[in-house]
């Protein structure tokens, strides 16, 4: 098994390919070793000190480190995401994704926000994904679309950017309602 690795926009992240599906739908975003019950694979890897975060996208696998060093780190990584998969056991014990649906605005405002997930869906989320992260709505009031920033766009310098002069311009462009966007 040959597993690729690519770096991210956050320096912290580092983005894991194994070259075959990890998620077939969805994602699952994981902070603590605790929230990783769900994941066998999420489990295994939190098991490796310095370990903070794992997020898990349809064929790739992101993994967010505390002060330790890659250099120290990645070995042990790849090497807990080969056993895993040789193993056979499941990325997820259940249906597990852990994908924010859904979201808080107004009923008069559906219409806007279906547009607004659209583009998050068609445009923002496979752009994001490239980069080993994710982006989902959370909600959308007085003109401000609240979005959760997860695997490696959570914490991730460029985010702020990111969000500012990428997304909010997008949506902008496309809904005129929308005034401004924010990371929850």
């Amino acid at each position: 098994m040959f597993i690729q690795t690519e770096a991210t926009p956050n320096p912290a992240t580092l983005k894991f390919i194994p070259g075959k599906s990890v998620l077939s739908a969805g994602t699952a975003d994981f902070r603590s070793s605790t929230e990783a019950d769900a994941s066998p694979l999420a489990t295994r890897l939190f098991g490796i000190d310095g370990v903070k975060g794992v997020f898990l996208g349809s064929d790739f696998i992101s993994v967010t480190k505390d002060q330790t060093e890659w250099q120290h780190l990645k070995p042990m990584i790849l090497g807990a995401i080969m056993e895993h998969f040789m193993s056979g056991a499941p990325v997820l014990k259940s249906d597990g994704a852990n994908d924010r649906a859904g979201g808080n605005y107004a009923p008069e405002d559906e219409e806007t926000v279906a547009t607004i997930k659209e583009l998050l869906e068609t445009r923002v989320r496979p752009a994001v994904a490239q980069d080993g992260g994710d982006i989902t709505f959370s909600g959308f009031r007085d003109g401000i679309v609240y979005l959760h920033m997860r695997g490696a766009c959570a914490g991730c310098p460029s985010s702020t950017a990111t969000l500012r002069h990428g997304i909010e311009n997008l949506l902008k462009h496309f809904c005129p309602e929308v005034q401004e966007v924010k990371a929850v």
